[in-house]
């Protein structure tokens, strides 16, 4: 579509128009629970008017027909006209990364095999003392195009698939489960993915013999799932734009201030080809890598547009949206930068201690600056090794204390797939880190030795 002169009286308009489909398959104890496929045809207009904005959202948008367009920007700027927040954009760059090489289109494979390849997973979970499996599938492919008022104009696809699945041991009244995952941007991912299940029901039935962790202040080891979940949430969150505006991040005002350990540097980066992978942001903004901590010291927080004229301190490039709905400041790939410890010398620095494996979810309050998450399981470090597992083991503490006691990273960086929810809005994310050592953790536990 030939893009349109603003309308008398309006700053700017951007429309951002997503089609496509949705399919999932749930399989539960080896029987297909449900398995299809939804289509959706989206848009959202906004129009800056005088002081604010004026959006409107479209289901089942015509791209094709300029009436249509028209009508629907003359009722956005009806809107924007009497919008009373003021709203200014900061200046921005353009421009649009290549979108990721798909390795095998998922369109090209039948629900049916799709729905083997997951009871596939779902069966290598089959354990004697496994009373529950659990395994499901999901694939969106979307068709994005971006046009505004100021000549921009981007066109590209995404697809993104994977799958989960869940293994549930029960022994004499103790319940533990185990869970594994894959998600990719590459195009079609259940093939050759049975030793997933495997792997989820053998943790559930360890965890049967694992013993609870006994709570207090430690020195721990990190696993790179949790140490990037801790960067997402604990630092990611607090870093983005709007928290910041609305004074709601323990960072605000913190620019330039050395609030960690030397050895640490935290990052977001939509540009690269992990799980939160965009090729431009969803106001038509160039993406490229922010660090958001560099070498213990605050450098730059995550904005789009509006929040880099309010906040300034940072980079645009990081809205993003669901299909019609207007964007938000987010995250995508968020993670712990690597250091020069080998594993080794991590676990042997640590002495003793406790090693927390994965993530079983948790909450921070940026604006308090505090934060609790769960890990799956963990080991007890003795003399620099594992030893005994345990479960029921938390991690908790004070984001700006944490972050001083993160003395070591390792060499090699591992990212985690996942969805983050924000403003009612989930989008595609990942985090990561490599292992790191946090002295003087707060871990929480419940055995008494």
């Amino acid at each position: 579509m030939n893009i349109m002169p603003e309308p008398p009286g309006i700053r700017y308009y951007d429309l951002r128009h997503v089609n496509g489909h949705h399919t999932h398959i749930d399989i539960d104890n080896g029987i297909v629970e449900s398995a299809g496929t939804s289509f959706f045809n989206k848009a959202v207009i906004r129009v800056l008017g005088p002081r604010g904005w004026g959006i409107v959202q479209i289901d089942n948008y015509a791209p094709g027909s300029r009436k249509e367009f028209e009508n629907i920007l003359n009722h956005a700027t009806k809107l924007a006209k009497i919008t009373e927040e003021s709203v200014i954009l900061g200046d921005v760059r353009h421009g649009m990364l290549l979108t990721v090489p798909v390795k095998e289109d998922c369109r090209s494979i039948s629900i049916e095999e799709k729905s083997a390849l997951l009871s596939e997973i779902e069966r290598s979970a089959h354990n004697p003392l496994v009373v529950n499996r659990r395994a499901n599938y999901t694939e969106k492919i979307e068709q994005i195009h971006f046009l505004d008022s100021s000549g921009n104009e981007y066109s590209y696809e995404m697809c993104r698939s994977g799958f989960s699945v869940m293994a549930v041991a029960s022994r004499n009244g103790n319940i533990q489960m185990g869970h594994e995952r894959d998600h990719s941007i590459h195009g079609f991912n259940l093939r050759h993915q049975a030793e997933k299940g495997k792997q989820a029901a053998d943790i559930a039935v360890a965890l049967l013999d694992a013993g609870a962790a006994k709570g207090g202040k430690m020195h721990a080891v990190l696993d790179p799932e949790l140490a990037g979940v801790f960067a997402h949430e604990a630092v990611g969150h607090a870093s983005e734009g709007d928290l910041i505006q609305e004074g709601n991040s323990v960072l605000k005002g913190r620019t330039g201030q050395k609030i960690a350990n030397e050895q640490l540097t935290i990052v977001d980066d939509p540009g690269i080809h992990e799980f939160g992978f965009d090729p431009v942001d969803a106001e038509g903004v160039a993406v490229g890598r922010t660090e958001i901590i560099r070498r213990g010291v605050i450098n730059a927080f995550l904005h789009n547009r509006e929040t880099m004229a309010s906040v300034g301190n940072g980079v645009p490039g990081h809205a993003r949206a669901m299909a019609g709905e207007p964007p938000l400041v987010r995250m995508s790939n968020t993670f712990i930068e690597t250091g020069d410890a080998t594993d080794e010398e991590i676990f042997a620095e640590c002495k003793k201690g406790i090693f927390l494996k994965g993530s079983r979810g948790g909450q921070v309050d940026p604006g308090r600056g505090v934060f609790q998450f769960n890990a799956e399981y963990g080991y007890l470090i003795e003399n620099g090794e594992c030893t005994k597992m345990i479960r029921d083991v938390s991690l908790s503490g004070e984001i700006l204390t944490t972050l001083h006691g993160i003395t070591l990273c390792g060499k090699t960086r591992l990212m985690n797939p996942g969805y983050c929810g924000k403003g009612g809005q989930s989008v595609p994310v990942s985090d990561g880190a490599p292992h790191v050592l946090l002295c003087d953790a707060v871990v929480g536990g419940s055995g008494l030795d």
